[in-house]
């Protein structure tokens, strides 16, 4: 993780401020004030929606993880193509 110094930055006459680098991967941010009425913004990444499903259920959530870890690590061995199994004609050859 990169740190980064401590920067003062300027609203410009319509009350924006850029972020820069700051922002690099983040889609969105929820913004809030604290109690000592500091702007807090914490950082969002989206997914697509078919992909929601995976981050709802730990378990094949885990099980992708490690999935990933093992590839990963060399641990995989090819089991040849699938397309015979596909439901979208374009994709059997």
């Amino acid at each position: 993780m990169v740190k980064y110094r401590d920067k003062i930055v300027r609203p410009d006459a319509k009350g924006r401020i850029t972020l820069g680098r700051l922002a690099e991967g983040v889609s969105s941010y929820i913004v809030c004030k604290d109690p000592q009425n500091r702007i807090i913004l914490e950082p969002q990444v989206e997914i697509p929606a078919n992909e929601k499903w995976l981050f709802e259920k730990a378990i094949a959530l885990n099980k992708d993880k490690k999935g990933l870890q093992e590839s990963a690590a060399g641990k995989m061995k090819s089991k040849g193509s699938f397309a015979k199994y596909s439901r979208d004609k374009d994709k059997q050859k």
